[in-house]
């Protein structure tokens, strides 16, 4: 296996209270230094430089409606709207900060780079944060201008009277039914408005140095009060260098991706920072999930950047309708998929594999992305790697997955194109960061191990400069040689790809002693066809696992159709007995296959027709569970599993 990576620094052995920390990598790219976009120091000259390069092309586009074509702004014509936005902007000090809090839009974009253009600092508000959150964040960063979508005017409305520095606030959109104060210190404009107000005293550019703050990002994290994370000009731009030298052929003028990611968090940030740094196009979503799959064949996207619950319900539509054909049509499509695959796992490029089984089969799955997707990228968090090699061998295009993290500029970890033997892993580092494990005794995971495992530690040019206003926050994340510090395990193999297999925090000790570790269980358990959503609890009072499961509602329908129960509504059937056992059944089967050990079969479920969501406050932004939060909704549930099970033992 061809090494990815070469080794800077040799790791060092464990002491009393020193962990054991392996040897430092970098991506072989980066052996004589990380990677740079030469002559370019901040976000606002790379931009420029695509304006002068492709005045005329394509750049933001939108759909004014769901039966409506895109429409689309050149380079030039959203570099014209930034300098009128930044020119009503120019009174601000540098380094001021200024909110914005909408869904993805071209007008997102633009106050964005109205910010890079005058050295102000953007503050992205999370489109699904609730008033306390955005009140905090604006708060906290000491915002004074806020740029708001219509729909999101109430609730900055009523946290304006909590909010005393912000001053105006810019808006976009209907506001005819929101009532705007009129008698107090804040002034709105509409967005229209304020271009005309910047067209008429133009100002010039005042340019950002790299070292130079360019946002704060707000992640929510799983528990506490959000988190700002400072980011410099600087470690954007090497995440964008790091990811263009891999991306002459994916991304450039006439390619387009669909935004409909949260823009205020940074895998969709650094997605558009690389798209416009070369030329190509961004379209965007109407904020509608009813409607995404529409906006996709609209748009057509040659590349397609997703999370894995988005990737894990094409797989399960797409297996669903194969499930309800006919017996022939299933076999079919389990040849071609078998033949297929077995030719991609012998090195064949996945559009030389099976050209017959694609026109066969596989191309009209394709289309249903609009039928020239190129790649297709997850992030955000580990994908199940039967959902990864579906979406290989069935969509017809590359899918790969990489890992980041909001403090790392999002891109840290790149899995190759078309490399089938990185089935389930995440790459090698991009040569913008290098890597070491430490030792993590008490969950038994170890650098120097076989394979090699360890809490993963990242440092370089990308990582970002700190926690704002939480310098004690910050100390405890980075190390004495610089390292920041994930939570995240991770598994190192011989040529330097990288898979995470669990999270540092996420385990607990079992009354037995034994510890287990939460998002490994819950790993394993979604891959029951009948399991959406599942959140896995232990604790240290009690000799075994329980879980709450949302179950796929088109397979819990199927078997009790199957079983001969009478038809009823969903959430009745949640509260059955059977269903509860039909799933746990389900979970068992797959846990003993993955050959997890007693301790760690979950020994009773609660089924809860209601998906865990972001505006129920149960996942973060990035569909992390918060398991405090889980724990509080849930607690009644699972002190009754807990009960039902020693009633069940005496």
């Amino acid at each position: 296996m061809k090494s990815l990576v070469v080794k800077v620094a040799a790791g060092r052995p464990g002491k009393k209270d020193v962990p054991e920390v392996g040897p430092t990598y970098r991506n072989i790219e980066a052996k004589d230094g990380f990677l740079a976009l030469q002559g370019i120091s901040s976000l606002w000259e790379l931009f420029e430089s695509s304006v002068k390069r492709f005045p005329g092309s394509q750049c933001l586009g939108s759909r004014p409606g769901p039966d409506a074509t895109f429409e689309w702004l050149t380079y030039q014509q959203v570099m014209d709207r930034v300098a009128a936005v930044a020119s009503a902007l120019h009174k601000l000090p540098k380094n001021s900060t200024v909110g914005i809090y909408a869904n993805n839009s071209p007008e997102w974009i633009i106050a964005m780079q109205a910010c890079n253009r005058m050295s102000l600092v953007c503050v992205p508000l999370y489109d699904s944060l609730g008033e306390d959150a955005v009140e905090y964040i604006v708060n906290h960063s000491e915002t004074t201008v806020v740029f708001v979508a219509s729909n999101k005017l109430p609730t900055l409305v009523a946290a304006l009277p909590s909010c005393p520095r912000v001053t105006t606030v810019v808006f976009w959109g209907d506001a005819a039914e929101v009532k705007l104060p009129t008698n107090g210190s804040v002034a709105f404009q509409s967005f229209a408005d304020f271009i005309r107000k910047g067209e008429a005293a133009p100002a010039p550019a005042r340019p950002p140095a790299g070292e130079d703050l360019c946002t704060i990002m707000y992640t929510s994290g799983t528990t506490g009060v959000p988190k700002g994370v400072m980011l410099t000009h600087g470690n954007i731009l090497r995440v964008v260098a790091a990811v263009s030298a891999h991306a002459d052929a994916y991304i450039k003028p006439g390619d387009v991706y669909l935004s409909f990611l949260p823009l205020a968090h940074i895998f969709d940030r650094s997605c558009a920072d690389t798209y416009l740094s070369r030329g190509a196009s961004i379209g965007y979503w109407q904020g509608n999930v009813k409607l995404l799959m529409s906006d996709i064949a609209a748009l057509r996207p040659t590349g397609f950047f997703g999370v894995p619950r988005v990737f894990d319900r094409i797989y399960d539509s797409v297996m669903q309708r194969i499930q309800a054909g006919s017996p022939l049509k299933r076999a079919v499509f389990q040849a071609c998929f078998c033949w297929k695959r077995m030719w991609m796992s012998l090195g064949w490029a996945q559009d030389q594999a099976s050209p017959l089984a694609d026109a066969l089969v596989f191309n009209k799955i394709k289309a249903a992305l609009g039928g020239r997707c190129q790649f297709l990228f997850s992030g955000a968090a580990p994908l199940a790697a039967h959902v990864e090699e579906f979406l290989r061998v069935a969509l017809c295009t590359r899918a790969v997955q990489g890992f980041g993290l909001t403090e790392t500029c999002a891109g840290s970890f790149l899995a190759p194109l078309d490399d089938y033997s990185h089935l389930g892993y995440c790459g090698a580092p991009l040569p913008c960061i290098e890597v070491r494990l430490e030792a993590v005794p008490e969950m038994r995971y170890s650098p120097s191990g076989r394979p090699a495992r360890g809490e993963l530690c990242l440092r370089g040019p990308s990582v970002f400069q700190g926690y704002f206003k939480q310098p004690d926050l910050t100390k405890d994340v980075f190390d004495s040689d610089g390292f920041f510090h994930t939570g995240d395990i991770a598994e190192l193999r011989g040529d330097g790809s990288m898979k995470i297999i669990d999270r540092r925090k996420n385990f607990f000790k079992l009354s037995q002693g034994e510890y287990v570790a939460a998002e490994k269980i819950e790993g394993v358990v979604k891959s029951a066809s009948c399991v959406d959503q599942v959140w896995v609890y232990g604790s240290s009072f009690e000799s075994c696992l329980v879980a709450v499961v949302v179950p796929n509602e088109a397979a819990l329908t199927a078997w009790a159709k199957a079983s001969g129960r009478p038809h009823t509504d969903f959430k009745v059937l949640c509260d059955s007995d059977a269903a509860q056992q039909y799933v746990l059944d389900e979970m068992t089967a797959v846990s003993r296959a993955a050959r997890l050990k007693g301790f760690e079969m979950v020994k009773a479920v609660h089924l809860d027709a209601e998906l865990f969501s972001i505006e129920k406050e149960l996942l973060t932004p990035t569909f992390k569970l918060k398991r405090p939060q889980l724990y509080a909704r849930y607690k009644k549930d699972v002190h009754q599993m807990y009960a039902g099970l020693r009633h069940a033992r005496q």
